[in-house]
């Protein structure tokens, strides 16, 4: 009898857990959907060899690779969500400071910039440079997708 209310509990976490991530998933598709319309590289495009499918394509705010987001804002492939002023120096998860990039460009932004002082000259120069990209690339959001 314990082992049974042992499995009904533990069940019952791991539903009270996946509907958490499910809770946060939203919020951040949302991010990400509000980035895409934001940004005028992306574009709907047929999904290869799959009829009647759309993704959002677009291009790195970094090194240009193309980036895929799905209809609903999940991230596919390498796209990840960049903070250009990083959250740990007081950026935050407005839409003028979040970009795509793929993995490999913002993992070495990580490694290289996001652990140096505020006020640091690379650190600023490569903040400057990724504002001066995302302002080239802004289209207004309200009338876009």
């Amino acid at each position: 009898m314990a082992a049974k209310r042992r499995d009904r509990q533990r069940a019952a976490e791991l539903g009270a857990q996946e509907t958490a991530r499910k809770a946060e998933e939203l919020p951040r598709r949302a991010r990400v959907l509000g980035i895409v319309a934001s940004d005028k590289t992306f574009a709907k495009r047929p999904l290869g060899g799959s009829a009647g499918a759309f993704v959002w394509a677009g291009k790195c705010i970094h090194c240009n690779a193309q980036l895929s987001v799905a209809l609903d804002g999940t991230l596919l492939g390498v796209a990840t969500v960049e903070h250009i002023v990083p959250r740990h120096h007081g950026g935050g998860d407005s839409v003028e400071n979040l970009a795509l990039a793929c993995a490999r460009c913002n993992g070495g932004k990580g490694i290289r910039h996001d652990g140096k002082p505020r006020g640091d000259a690379k650190l600023e120069a490569m903040i400057a440079l990724l504002q001066k990209r995302r302002a080239e690339r802004w289209r207004d959001p309200a009338g876009s997708v």
